[in-house]
């Protein structure tokens, strides 16, 4: 059965859409520790996977590059010192790279309150990331 972000990926289900490659596709986790957390999955073919290290290399060299690119995307638009990595894969049986603007470390803490960030400052957020996106790739 699919997942929710397979269902993301083939548009069946809106998203604040980052960037998309031929293999991935990035868009703003609904519910943010940060502005501009942003969620990178790899486009699974069946069977899809939950577990990064289950990935053939390609997949997870492919999904690592991609992340790179959107986490400098990230960091020209969202004010933040670094751009977190997080994978646990708990929350959605598919493989999925949290890359989260922090300005310390307890930022990352994945049980943090998640910030409500109003559907316009979400379509911002996501515009001021894709463009930056375009802007270098």
């Amino acid at each position: 059965m699919a997942t929710i972000f397979t269902k993301i990926i083939n548009g069946e289900i809106p998203c604040y859409k980052i960037a998309e490659d031929e293999n991935n596709f990035a868009f703003l986790d609904i519910n943010p520790l940060t502005e501009g957390h942003t969620l990178v999955v790899p486009k699974l073919q069946e069977p899809e996977s939950d577990y990064l290290f289950d990935l053939d290399d390609a997949a997870y060299l492919s999904l690592m590059s991609f992340a790179k690119k959107v986490a400098k995307a990230i960091s020209e638009t969202i004010d933040c010192k670094r751009v977190g990595v997080a994978v646990m894969g708990m929350e959605v049986p598919h493989v999925h790279v949290h890359l989260i603007p922090i300005n310390k470390e307890s930022d990352m803490v994945i049980s943090n309150p998640k910030k409500n960030i109003s559907a316009e400052e979400m379509n911002a957020i996501a515009k001021g990331i894709a463009s930056n996106y375009k802007k270098f790739f």
